[in-house]
């Protein structure tokens, strides 16, 4: 099915005319009237204006005006990124008529490419409080198994790509909501470094820790992508402005002479992985070694330190955003995230102050362990569990191998690594240097040509 190719293959074929955009577009509408009734990845679906734009990318590609990989390939966006027109609800109450005025920065540069807006996706309220009944719309559910947990909050976003939906989308991550759904849903996704790509447009969550970025089937795809919406943004002030290299041509397969990073007491000891979760880790790292590349242990601030930093910071930049409305409309907000912005209220301004500064002292010694190494490679996390309601006080004690890369702000790709017993997918997090996407990439597409796992799709039917 053209729905379930990567983007890079649906590009290929497209710019030889050997697949119509709208024939794709097709498909992928097929697809989600076969599936998305269960899976509930959208929460908006622009079927004539995806179609408008498919046919007119298909008669500009005709005419001879291919705009590049981008040209024709449908795509969804996390339904924090304002759309001019488009409802854009952030999954809850308090916006359930907003409709932007302008696109985002990420929408204007999709849209540049002739990407083929598809629709808006699922994802936690406000990208924080979640899995919730209790908001707009039902959760997502896992395309592997309707049970487990999509994982947030970028869950519809990863679940629509997984099931051949779409062929891209764009999630944002403050703690790993884009490597988390990746994980969970058996795809690639980036965190980039902070400021490499524009958030001016998401409805933010933790200014200081939230990031946008690409979730895709393949590194590859993902390198697309970011090649795409990457770039300074001068009405964004987190934006760098730094160049903008080329992604893709930095795929090479060649990861000889690699330096790997493992934190294995973060792994062995701190929060320890479960023996399928590490037996699939030391699977991946012999495939490394086997390609060139070389591992040796690195050390690295206690995973705790970096949690109750970032909980902090986040709970109180949560409050300064929502304080209005918790005043105002409290009823309007599902109980998850009600209780958590709550909790941000009570975190005095020295507490906040001191932990800013924490983060400072945190993130500089990522980068002096970095120095050791090319990049730091871990789990994403474990399998996906049963989708269920999540006690809000789990915001300050479940820990995670994600969160210490948004206090460093480094560039942290999430990709399949194996499935478990249960046909679940493993998840192997690949962190780089600041602004070092393309080695992180590199990597991770090397891992992907050498072993099989993107032969793989769920087996999820009408």
């Amino acid at each position: 099915m053209p729905g379930f190719l990567s983007l890079a293959e649906a590009a290929r074929r497209i710019e030889t005319r050997d697949l119509s955009p709208v024939e794709l577009l097709t498909d992928c509408l097929r697809r989600i009237e076969a599936v998305d009734d269960r899976l509930c990845s959208f929460v908006t679906l622009t079927r004539e204006r995806a179609l408008a734009e498919a046919k007119a990318a298909e008669a500009a590609i005709m005419a001879g005006r291919y705009r590049g990989p981008m040209h024709g390939i449908p795509y969804n966006l996390k339904d924090i990124f304002e759309t001019r027109g488009i409802r854009t609800t952030a999954q809850s109450k308090q916006l359930a008529d907003h409709v932007p005025e302008r696109d985002c920065d990420a929408q204007e540069r999709l849209s540049a490419a002739g990407g083929v807006l598809l629709g808006k996706s699922a994802t936690w309220e406000f990208a924080h409080g979640g899995p919730s009944w209790d908001v707009l719309f039902p959760p997502c559910r896992n395309p592997w198994d309707l049970e487990k947990d999509p994982a947030g909050s970028s869950s519809g976003s990863g679940a629509s790509v997984a099931a051949g939906m779409v062929l891209a989308t764009m999630g944002s991550d403050t703690g790993g909501s884009i490597r988390g759904p990746a994980a969970a849903n058996g795809i690639a996704g980036l965190k980039p470094s902070y400021g490499r790509v524009s958030r001016r447009g998401v409805l933010p969550n933790c200014f200081s820790h939230d990031h946008a970025g690409p979730l895709a089937w393949t590194v590859e795809d993902v390198a697309i992508l970011l090649g795409i919406v990457a770039g300074h943004d001068p009405r964004d002030p987190g934006s760098a402005d730094r160049p903008v290299p080329d992604y893709r041509a930095a795929l090479t397969g060649d990861v000889r002479g690699l330096r790997i990073g493992v934190p294995w007491r973060w792994i062995e000891e701190e929060l320890p992985a479960s023996a399928p979760t590490r037996a699939a880790l030391d699977a991946a790292l012999d495939v490394f070694r086997g390609l060139g590349a070389t591992v040796q242990p690195v050390s690295l601030p206690p995973l705790q330190d970096y949690e109750d930093c970032k909980k902090i910071i986040a709970v109180a930049e949560l409050f300064s955003i929502h304080a209005r409305q918790l005043r105002e409309t409290p009823e309007l907000f599902g109980a998850s995230l009600r209780f958590r912005i709550i909790a941000g209220g009570l975190v005095r301004a020295e507490t906040y102050v001191q932990a800013m500064r924490q983060r400072s002292t945190l993130a500089r010694r990522m980068q002096a362990a970095l120095a050791e190494v090319d990049v730091l490679m871990l789990p994403t996390g474990e399998p996906a569990k049963v989708l269920k309601p999540v006690p809000p006080e789990t915001l300050f004690t479940r820990r995670s191998y994600t969160t210490a890369f948004n206090v460093g702000g480094n560039p942290a790709l999430a990709l399949c690594m194996g499935f478990d017993a249960e046909g679940m997918p493993f998840s192997l997090q690949i962190v780089g240097h600041l602004f070092d996407e393309a080695t992180v990439l590199r990597a991770g597409d090397a891992y992907e040509r050498a072993t099989p796992w993107r032969q793989r799709r769920p087996a999820l039917v009408a």
